[in-house]
Protein backbone atom coordinates (compact mmCIF):
# COMPACT_ATOMS: atom_id res chain seq x y z
CA UNK A 1 0.00 0.00 0.00
CA UNK A 2 1.39 3.40 -0.97
CA UNK A 3 2.49 5.82 1.78
CA UNK A 4 0.07 8.51 0.57
CA UNK A 5 -2.91 6.19 0.85
CA UNK A 6 -1.84 5.11 4.33
CA UNK A 7 -1.50 8.70 5.48
CA UNK A 8 -4.93 9.56 4.08
CA UNK A 9 -6.47 6.63 5.95
CA UNK A 10 -4.77 7.78 9.17
CA UNK A 11 -6.10 11.30 8.72
CA UNK A 12 -9.64 9.95 8.10
CA UNK A 13 -9.42 7.70 11.18
CA UNK A 14 -8.22 10.63 13.32
CA UNK A 15 -11.17 12.78 12.17
CA UNK A 16 -13.64 10.02 12.99
CA UNK A 17 -12.03 9.48 16.41
CA UNK A 18 -12.24 13.20 17.22
CA UNK A 19 -15.89 13.28 16.10
CA UNK A 20 -16.67 10.28 18.28
CA UNK A 21 -14.99 11.87 21.32
CA UNK A 22 -16.87 15.13 20.79
CA UNK A 23 -20.15 13.24 20.42
CA UNK A 24 -19.56 11.32 23.66
CA UNK A 25 -18.58 14.51 25.47
CA UNK A 26 -21.71 16.24 24.21
CA UNK A 27 -23.88 13.37 25.38
CA UNK A 28 -22.27 13.45 28.82
CA UNK A 29 -22.83 17.21 29.10
CA UNK A 30 -26.44 16.86 27.95
CA UNK A 31 -27.03 14.01 30.37
CA UNK A 32 -25.47 16.03 33.17
CA UNK A 33 -27.68 18.98 32.29
CA UNK A 34 -30.81 16.83 32.43
CA UNK A 35 -29.83 15.43 35.80
CA UNK A 36 -29.26 18.88 37.17
CA UNK A 37 -32.62 20.23 35.95
CA UNK A 38 -34.67 17.19 36.94
CA UNK A 39 -32.67 16.02 39.95
CA UNK A 40 -34.85 17.84 42.46
CA UNK A 41 -34.63 15.03 45.00
CA UNK A 42 -37.20 14.60 47.76
CA UNK A 43 -40.21 16.95 47.72
CA UNK A 44 -43.86 16.96 48.71
CA UNK A 45 -46.35 18.41 46.23
CA UNK A 46 -50.03 19.25 46.27
CA UNK A 47 -52.04 18.20 43.23
CA UNK A 48 -52.51 20.76 40.47
CA UNK A 49 -56.29 20.32 40.38
CA UNK A 50 -56.61 19.96 44.18
CA UNK A 51 -57.97 16.42 43.84
CA UNK A 52 -59.68 15.29 47.09
CA UNK A 53 -58.28 12.16 48.78
CA UNK A 54 -61.59 10.35 48.22
CA UNK A 55 -61.10 10.66 44.43
CA UNK A 56 -57.41 9.77 44.21
CA UNK A 57 -57.86 6.02 43.72
CA UNK A 58 -59.94 6.66 40.60
CA UNK A 59 -57.25 8.84 38.97
CA UNK A 60 -55.07 7.32 36.27
CA UNK A 61 -52.88 10.42 36.08
CA UNK A 62 -52.32 13.25 38.53
CA UNK A 63 -50.50 16.48 37.74
CA UNK A 64 -48.30 18.08 40.34
CA UNK A 65 -48.71 21.66 41.48
CA UNK A 66 -46.24 24.11 39.95
CA UNK A 67 -44.04 24.20 43.07
CA UNK A 68 -43.64 21.87 46.06
CA UNK A 69 -45.31 22.63 49.39
CA UNK A 70 -42.15 21.18 50.99
CA UNK A 71 -38.96 21.24 48.92
CA UNK A 72 -35.55 19.84 49.74
CA UNK A 73 -34.31 23.30 50.80
CA UNK A 74 -37.20 23.51 53.30
CA UNK A 75 -36.05 20.36 55.08
CA UNK A 76 -33.69 20.45 58.04
CA UNK A 77 -33.82 16.69 58.67
CA UNK A 78 -35.93 13.57 58.26
CA UNK A 79 -35.92 11.00 61.07
CA UNK A 80 -36.03 7.53 59.56
CA UNK A 81 -37.14 6.00 62.87
CA UNK A 82 -39.97 8.41 63.78
CA UNK A 83 -40.85 9.74 60.29
CA UNK A 84 -40.60 13.28 61.65
CA UNK A 85 -39.81 15.95 59.09
CA UNK A 86 -38.09 18.96 60.64
CA UNK A 87 -38.54 21.97 58.37
CA UNK A 88 -37.63 25.64 58.27
CA UNK A 89 -39.85 28.19 60.00
CA UNK A 90 -41.13 29.56 56.68
CA UNK A 91 -42.09 26.07 55.45
CA UNK A 92 -43.81 25.29 58.75
CA UNK A 93 -45.84 28.51 58.58
CA UNK A 94 -46.78 27.64 54.98
CA UNK A 95 -48.23 24.33 56.19
CA UNK A 96 -49.90 26.02 59.16
CA UNK A 97 -51.66 28.46 56.82
CA UNK A 98 -52.76 25.70 54.44
CA UNK A 99 -56.53 25.44 54.00
CA UNK A 100 -57.24 21.81 54.95
CA UNK A 101 -60.89 20.69 54.85
CA UNK A 102 -62.20 17.95 57.16
CA UNK A 103 -62.04 15.60 54.14
CA UNK A 104 -58.30 16.16 53.80
CA UNK A 105 -56.01 17.73 51.20
CA UNK A 106 -54.03 15.41 48.92
CA UNK A 107 -50.26 15.51 48.68
CA UNK A 108 -47.75 13.43 46.74
CA UNK A 109 -44.33 12.45 48.05
CA UNK A 110 -41.95 12.62 45.10
CA UNK A 111 -38.35 12.00 44.15
CA UNK A 112 -37.20 14.05 41.15
CA UNK A 113 -40.86 15.01 40.53
CA UNK A 114 -41.83 11.36 40.20
CA UNK A 115 -44.55 10.36 42.74
CA UNK A 116 -43.56 7.54 45.09
CA UNK A 117 -46.77 7.51 47.16
CA UNK A 118 -49.62 9.83 48.05
CA UNK A 119 -51.28 10.86 51.27
CA UNK A 120 -53.26 13.74 52.72
CA UNK A 121 -52.88 16.72 54.98
CA UNK A 122 -55.49 16.26 57.68
CA UNK A 123 -56.99 18.52 60.29
CA UNK A 124 -57.23 17.25 63.90
CA UNK A 125 -60.80 18.59 64.10
CA UNK A 126 -61.97 16.12 61.44
CA UNK A 127 -64.32 13.32 62.51
CA UNK A 128 -63.67 11.35 59.31
CA UNK A 129 -61.25 8.44 59.24
CA UNK A 130 -58.61 7.97 56.54
CA UNK A 131 -56.75 4.86 55.39
CA UNK A 132 -53.58 6.54 54.17
CA UNK A 133 -50.45 8.45 55.10
CA UNK A 134 -51.26 11.73 56.81
CA UNK A 135 -49.60 14.95 57.87
CA UNK A 136 -51.62 16.67 60.58
CA UNK A 137 -52.02 20.40 60.16
CA UNK A 138 -50.18 22.06 63.09
CA UNK A 139 -52.22 23.52 65.97
CA UNK A 140 -50.06 26.65 65.94
CA UNK A 141 -47.00 28.07 64.23
CA UNK A 142 -44.63 27.86 67.21
CA UNK A 143 -41.63 25.57 67.61
CA UNK A 144 -40.72 22.81 67.15
CA UNK A 145 -41.06 23.14 63.37
CA UNK A 146 -41.81 19.46 62.82
CA UNK A 147 -44.49 17.59 60.88
CA UNK A 148 -44.86 13.83 61.02
CA UNK A 149 -45.76 11.42 58.24
CA UNK A 150 -48.21 9.18 60.08
CA UNK A 151 -50.22 6.09 59.13
CA UNK A 152 -54.00 6.47 59.18
CA UNK A 153 -56.33 8.87 60.91
CA UNK A 154 -57.30 9.13 63.72
CA UNK A 155 -54.97 6.23 64.59
CA UNK A 156 -52.69 3.69 62.86
CA UNK A 157 -55.41 1.05 63.33
CA UNK A 158 -57.28 2.73 60.47
CA UNK A 159 -54.39 2.06 58.08
CA UNK A 160 -54.10 -1.16 56.09
CA UNK A 161 -51.35 -2.26 53.75
CA UNK A 162 -47.60 -1.78 53.47
CA UNK A 163 -45.81 1.21 54.93
CA UNK A 164 -44.40 3.32 52.04
CA UNK A 165 -42.68 6.03 54.09
CA UNK A 166 -39.15 4.63 54.01
CA UNK A 167 -39.05 3.29 50.47
CA UNK A 168 -35.45 2.98 49.21
CA UNK A 169 -35.75 5.79 46.65
CA UNK A 170 -36.95 8.18 49.37
CA UNK A 171 -34.22 7.21 51.85
CA UNK A 172 -31.55 7.42 49.14
CA UNK A 173 -32.71 10.88 48.04
CA UNK A 174 -32.70 12.20 51.61
CA UNK A 175 -29.33 10.62 52.32
CA UNK A 176 -27.90 12.13 49.14
CA UNK A 177 -29.13 15.57 50.26
CA UNK A 178 -27.59 15.00 53.73
CA UNK A 179 -31.01 15.35 55.37
CA UNK A 180 -31.38 11.83 56.81
CA UNK A 181 -31.26 10.95 60.51
CA UNK A 182 -31.57 7.25 61.35
CA UNK A 183 -32.46 7.89 65.02
CA UNK A 184 -31.96 10.49 67.74
CA UNK A 185 -29.88 10.19 70.90
CA UNK A 186 -30.48 12.33 73.98
CA UNK A 187 -27.44 14.45 73.03
CA UNK A 188 -29.09 15.32 69.71
CA UNK A 189 -32.14 17.06 71.18
CA UNK A 190 -32.38 20.41 72.92
CA UNK A 191 -35.51 19.34 74.83
CA UNK A 192 -37.81 16.35 75.05
CA UNK A 193 -41.49 16.91 74.21
CA UNK A 194 -44.11 17.74 76.80
CA UNK A 195 -46.35 14.86 77.84
CA UNK A 196 -49.98 15.04 78.94
CA UNK A 197 -49.34 12.17 81.38
CA UNK A 198 -45.83 13.18 82.35
CA UNK A 199 -42.96 10.69 82.27
CA UNK A 200 -42.51 7.35 84.03
CA UNK A 201 -39.14 6.26 85.40
CA UNK A 202 -38.26 2.58 86.00
CA UNK A 203 -35.10 0.96 87.27
CA UNK A 204 -33.46 -2.44 87.74
CA UNK A 205 -30.02 -3.79 88.60
CA UNK A 206 -27.87 -5.78 86.22
CA UNK A 207 -24.13 -6.61 86.49
CA UNK A 208 -23.73 -4.33 89.51
CA UNK A 209 -25.08 -1.38 87.52
CA UNK A 210 -28.39 0.37 87.90
CA UNK A 211 -30.34 0.66 84.66
CA UNK A 212 -33.07 3.23 84.10
CA UNK A 213 -35.79 3.73 81.51
CA UNK A 214 -37.49 7.09 81.06
CA UNK A 215 -40.69 6.55 79.12
CA UNK A 216 -43.71 8.62 78.13
CA UNK A 217 -46.54 8.38 80.66
CA UNK A 218 -49.77 6.69 79.58
CA UNK A 219 -53.01 5.40 81.08
CA UNK A 220 -52.08 1.82 80.18
CA UNK A 221 -49.64 -0.38 82.07
CA UNK A 222 -46.23 -0.83 80.47
CA UNK A 223 -44.79 -4.22 79.57
CA UNK A 224 -41.48 -5.46 80.91
CA UNK A 225 -40.19 -5.87 77.36
CA UNK A 226 -40.68 -2.23 76.38
CA UNK A 227 -39.05 -1.07 79.61
CA UNK A 228 -35.99 -3.34 79.57
CA UNK A 229 -35.44 -3.98 75.84
CA UNK A 230 -32.87 -1.19 75.62
CA UNK A 231 -34.61 0.26 72.58
CA UNK A 232 -33.80 3.93 72.24
CA UNK A 233 -36.69 5.87 70.74
CA UNK A 234 -36.95 9.66 70.83
CA UNK A 235 -39.68 11.53 69.02
CA UNK A 236 -39.32 15.30 69.28
CA UNK A 237 -43.10 15.61 69.33
CA UNK A 238 -44.39 12.32 70.77
CA UNK A 239 -43.26 8.98 72.20
CA UNK A 240 -40.03 8.71 74.20
CA UNK A 241 -38.31 5.57 75.50
CA UNK A 242 -34.79 6.20 76.77
CA UNK A 243 -32.54 3.57 78.35
CA UNK A 244 -29.72 4.79 80.62
CA UNK A 245 -27.04 3.08 82.71
CA UNK A 246 -26.10 4.80 85.94
CA UNK A 247 -27.51 7.84 87.69
CA UNK A 248 -25.44 10.35 85.72
CA UNK A 249 -26.91 9.16 82.41
CA UNK A 250 -30.49 9.35 83.72
CA UNK A 251 -29.81 12.81 85.13
CA UNK A 252 -28.65 13.89 81.67
CA UNK A 253 -31.94 12.61 80.21
CA UNK A 254 -34.00 14.29 82.94
CA UNK A 255 -32.17 17.52 82.18
CA UNK A 256 -33.86 17.51 78.75
CA UNK A 257 -37.40 17.16 80.19
CA UNK A 258 -39.25 20.51 80.09
CA UNK A 259 -39.70 22.31 83.41
CA UNK A 260 -43.01 21.62 85.13
CA UNK A 261 -43.38 18.03 83.91
CA UNK A 262 -44.16 15.17 86.32
CA UNK A 263 -41.70 12.31 86.78
CA UNK A 264 -43.17 9.23 88.46
CA UNK A 265 -40.73 6.66 89.83
CA UNK A 266 -42.33 3.24 89.41
CA UNK A 267 -41.53 0.08 91.34
CA UNK A 268 -42.78 -2.36 88.71
CA UNK A 269 -45.91 -3.36 90.65
CA UNK A 270 -48.12 -2.43 87.69
CA UNK A 271 -45.83 -3.94 85.05
CA UNK A 272 -46.68 -7.38 83.68
CA UNK A 273 -43.83 -9.73 84.59
CA UNK A 274 -41.99 -6.83 86.22
CA UNK A 275 -40.31 -8.88 88.94
CA UNK A 276 -36.80 -7.74 87.99
CA UNK A 277 -37.76 -4.07 88.36
CA UNK A 278 -36.70 -2.50 91.63
CA UNK A 279 -35.96 0.89 93.05
CA UNK A 280 -32.28 1.73 93.69
CA UNK A 281 -30.92 2.56 97.16
CA UNK A 282 -32.39 5.66 98.80
CA UNK A 283 -29.23 7.73 98.34
CA UNK A 284 -29.41 7.24 94.55
CA UNK A 285 -33.13 8.09 94.57
CA UNK A 286 -32.47 11.22 96.61
CA UNK A 287 -29.70 12.33 94.24
CA UNK A 288 -31.92 11.87 91.19
CA UNK A 289 -34.89 13.52 92.91
CA UNK A 290 -32.85 16.54 94.01
CA UNK A 291 -31.55 16.99 90.46
CA UNK A 292 -35.08 16.74 89.04
CA UNK A 293 -36.51 19.26 91.52
CA UNK A 294 -33.65 21.70 90.85
CA UNK A 295 -34.46 21.36 87.17
CA UNK A 296 -38.08 22.40 87.84
CA UNK A 297 -39.61 18.92 87.60
CA UNK A 298 -42.25 17.40 89.87
CA UNK A 299 -40.81 14.14 91.20
CA UNK A 300 -43.44 11.69 92.41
Amino acid sequence: MKAGVVNAMKRQFSKRLVSLILAIAGAVILSSGCTSSNGEGFAIYLTKEDIPPAEMEAQSHVELADAPIIGIDDIVSYNEQTHELKVTQSAFERIFQLDVPTTGKTFLVCVDKSPVYWGAFWTPISSQSFDGVTILKPYNSSEPYIVTLELGYPAPAFYAGADPRNKPEIINALKKADKLITALAISDVRALPRSMKGYELYSWQDDDSWHFTLITGTNRNKTLAEITSGEYYISETGWVNIHCIGKEEIKTALGKVPSGEWITLGDGSFVSGGGILARPPQDIIDDIKNFAVEHGLNFN
